[in-house]
């Protein structure tokens, strides 16, 4: 493939010194540096360009800066493009962002020192990037959830492989539509869950099959999100300040019905808005569910219900509840917990899955011995047998068997499952020609799905009984309408 630029770059490429990992994420202040090595000092400069995976990047935000330097680090990829709504500046205090910190990045890391005309181009929309690079084989998806489908399949209508950040799509019908549109065009996928590549992930499922806990009936899942990172359970902010320069706010809005801009929805805290995100589920479902449907062999749900907590997280106390009913219209819940019911599966037995966000947790297990911490962090997941109960942390970190006595008695079953070679090398393996990656659109899809219709549950404040097939709720037609939500003007699947 051509490494060189069939498009325009937005602006003259510059030396700069891109942030690190752990600046860029652990809140470094913008002038935090990070020396990029260019490939040939690194010794990863030896696969022919003709054999390298020419890739894009949407979204160059925070996790997609990261994502960015992750695979500028495979000797098996070249990245050609980058394409983000906002131009460059700072984010949320942690770091330089946009398209030209992504685009400064590239040319950094390839040591290019041409003009604007090479190296790297950097694009507004998706949209003319995929219609004027015909030497891009791969995208990977980095945008608030409202905008993964669109450039989702976008890309896939261009047979493109697509790697796409977590929960893959904003609605259920977005996430069947980009799992079967992918699986139709044979290309290779793989969502962001990045915890799918674990080692713990798949102790545990070979712990659980090979029955350490007996028979699972109930599953317990927690997080102590949004906490601080969104606002929640507020209207729409009235006043209307100038759109920042830089910003393209008609595209970053999307598919989304039009409102004017403010600085209450982005960067980040989309997440705490019903149009553009979903929620403390939607931001960790697809990470704290992982083990739980992997190990489990969950498929669709018979019912899915939920019960939260409408607070106003700006004016009103903790724990006071707002007059006016639970669910906001507008912006997402303080708290919520979640309740799936799944039919048996082959020889495992139905099974309840619950979840808790906004600090609730589920009770305390008496074989917890006293001073050990629930889960970790970011939070948990409890399996409880009929034979013991199992508890890790968040992406499947660290299982343990409970009581730490019955811990050290077990004796570990042979590994059965593939080990990873990490969750972005899996996927490039994959656009090569290899075999699928494990979070690839047929897993994560379903995954998605799960954790999407939690969130029409918390919603619609109903217990909804789920027709798979129809992708419908068949007790209630009211809340179908959250299941495909209506596009703005201009905007299409």
């Amino acid at each position: 493939m051509s490494t060189r630029d069939s498009g325009k770059a937005d602006h003259t490429a510059k030396k700069s010194k891109p942030i690190s990992r752990r600046g860029f994420l652990g809140g470094a202040t913008a002038a935090a540096a990070f020396t990029v090595l260019p490939p040939h000092i690194l010794g990863i400069g030896q696969t022919p360009p003709s054999e390298k995976i020419t890739m894009a990047f949407i979204g160059v935000g925070w996790q997609g800066i990261y994502n960015l330097q992750t695979f500028l680090q495979d000797k098996d990829v070249r990245v050609v493009a980058v394409c983000d709504v906002f131009e460059e500046g700072t984010y949320m205090g942690r770091g330089v962002a946009g398209r030209e910190a992504g685009r400064k990045l590239v040319n950094d890391f390839y040591d290019y020192k041409g003009d604007a005309s090479g190296g790297c181009a950097s694009y507004v929309d998706f949209r003319q990037m995929l219609d004027e690079r015909n030497d891009i084989d791969a995208v990977v998806i980095t945008t608030p959830d409202h905008i993964h489908a669109v450039a989702g399949m976008a890309a896939i209508k261009k047979g493109k492989h697509v790697f796409c950040e977590k929960p893959l799509a904003h609605s259920v019908v977005e996430a069947r539509t980009m799992t079967e549109a992918a699986r139709a065009a044979k290309i290779a996928t793989q969502m962001g869950n990045w915890g799918h590549a674990k080692e713990d992930i798949r102790q545990l499922c070979e712990w659980i099959w090979d029955g350490a806990i007996g028979s699972i009936r109930e599953v317990h899942a927690w997080t102590s999100r949004p906490g601080g990172w969104w606002p929640y359970g507020i209207d729409r902010p009235k006043d209307t300040p100038p759109i920042p320069a830089g910003l393209d706010w008609d595209l970053w809005l999307g598919p989304a019905q039009s409102r004017p801009y403010h600085p209450a929805y982005l960067p980040f805290i989309w997440r705490g808005w019903w149009d553009f995100g979903c929620g403390a589920l939607g931001d960790m479902g697809c990470h704290m569910l992982d083990p739980v449907v992997w190990a489990l062999r969950l498929g669709p749900p018979e019912t899915v219900e939920a019960s939260s907590v409408r607070l106003n997280s700006a004016t009103t106390p903790l724990n006071t509840e707002i007059p006016g009913g639970k669910v906001h219209p507008e912006s997402t819940t303080a708290a919520a917990l979640v309740r799936w019911t799944f039919p048996a599966r082959g020889d495992m037995p139905p099974v309840d899955v619950r979840w808790y966000d906004g600090g609730l947790i589920p009770p305390r297990p008496d074989e917890l011995e006293p001073g050990r911490k629930m889960g970790d962090n970011d939070g948990g997941v409890l399996f409880i047998g009929d034979k013991g109960k199992l508890m890790c942390g968040c992406y499947g970190t660290d299982p343990q068997l409970l009581p730490e006595s019955r811990m050290k008695a077990y004796k570990q079953p042979p590994k059965t499952l593939p080990r990873s070679t990490g969750h972005y090398k899996e996927w490039v393996q994959a656009c090569k020609g290899g075999e699928p990656a494990a979070a690839n659109f047929n897993y994560a899809g379903p995954l998605a799905e799960i954790v999407l219709l939690g969130t029409v549950a918390i919603r619609t404040d109903m217990k909804l009984t789920w027709d798979a097939e129809k992708v419908e709720f068949t007790n209630a037609p009211e809340a179908n309408r959250f299941l495909n939500p209506p596009y703005r003007e201009g905007w299409s699947l």
